[in-house]
């Protein structure tokens, strides 16, 4: 009988075929590890699906014992969000009862939990100052930890590698430690509760993951593009925005998603730092106590909010994430 390796040019399916004979075991691993991580995914994303739930129960479904699986949703969660209440007295809320088709949607989910709707709430602003301040910083760390990799990582610059130590060293900072230096830095220089200064902050701590992450990406890039570009009779900065660039555009979008995260959901400057007018969304959602009971509906309808926009992103820019915390793994 001819033997596999007896035969010719094999097909793709007498190739899978031999593949799965004479390699059973490599077929048994990668199910055990597809099995491994579809359970991890799982089990980390129960707090979301938990978050995302608890968002469409009413306060009574939230706080019930035991935890109720099947329930009505409600938008009540979102209502109490986006709007500010005062709770009704008892002779109050036999009134509006009387006449409820009086009472738009929103009044009617209010009235529920014996509320009255009375404004609007401050979280649109919150998010809005959270979109203003991550984008800003996120660009401005992107744009000039890019110039910096490009410079340490093409120039003998004098003192690099202590200077490389220095810049990573900022990242290395708890921001309890420093938060009371910047506290009174900032109130001296009018800086404190402005979006120029929460943008200011972002951006340098950013910035020293910025320049390491993308130095290792323009490491990787050969020296022989550029040096064939000036030849060609390119200067300098032609082949950085012609050679260099392009092929950078992998890294730029890693980095840009990891920087976007942590100006996205940082907590503690934002909470010190911030009083009103540039305070994001994440203090202003540990914050949320409700009228009379901690509404945890609407803290959690706050969160689900609060984790579209990056989610969306990192979706976006899911291709290069890989790659970005996998450079410098394989070399050739």
């Amino acid at each position: 009988m001819a033997r596999f390796e007896d035969m010719g040019p094999a097909s793709p399916v007498v190739e899978s075929i031999r593949v799965d004979m004479v390699n059973p075991t490599a077929r048994l691993l990668g199910k055990i590890r597809a099995a491994i991580a579809v359970a991890l995914a799982t089990i980390l994303l129960i707090p979301v699906y938990v978050m995302i739930v608890t968002s469409i129960k009413s306060y009574n479904d939230v706080v019930a014992i035991p935890p109720k699986l099947v329930f009505e949703p409600t938008m009540q969660g979102f209502v109490f969000l986006f709007s500010e209440r005062a709770v009704l007295s008892k002779a109050q809320l036999e009134e509006y009862q009387k006449n409820p088709g009086e009472l738009d949607f929103i009044g009617q989910l209010a009235l529920e939990a014996g509320q009255q709707v009375t404004g609007p709430s401050d979280y649109v602003g919150r998010l809005k100052n959270s979109l203003i301040i991550a984008g800003v910083s996120t660009v401005l760390s992107v744009v000039l930890g890019f110039f910096a990799a490009y410079a340490f990582s093409r120039f003998n610059v004098p003192g690099k590698n202590d200077l490389l130590f220095f810049i990573l060293s900022t990242r290395m900072l708890p921001a309890v430690v420093v938060t009371i230096p910047l506290f009174l830095m900032y109130r001296t220089l009018r800086l404190h509760d402005t979006h120029l200064g929460m943008i200011l902050l972002y951006t340098v701590f950013n910035l020293s993951f910025s320049v390491w992450l993308l130095k290792g990406f323009i490491d990787e890039i050969p020296r022989e593009y550029e040096d064939a570009a000036l030849v060609d009779g390119y200067s300098r900065l032609e082949a950085f925005f012609k050679i260099v660039l392009p092929q950078s555009v992998t890294g730029l979008a890693a980095t840009t998603v990891f920087c976007l995260i942590f100006a996205w959901n940082e907590y503690a400057f934002s909470l010190m730092l911030t009083s009103e007018k540039a305070r994001t969304a994440p203090p202003s959602i540990a914050t949320m106590l409700g009228r009379g009971v901690v509404e945890w509906q609407a803290i959690a309808a706050g969160s689900v909010l609060f984790l579209i926009p990056v989610v969306v992103i990192t979706f976006a820019l899911r291709k290069y994430l890989l790659r970005g915390v996998t450079f410098g793994a394989i070399r050739q």
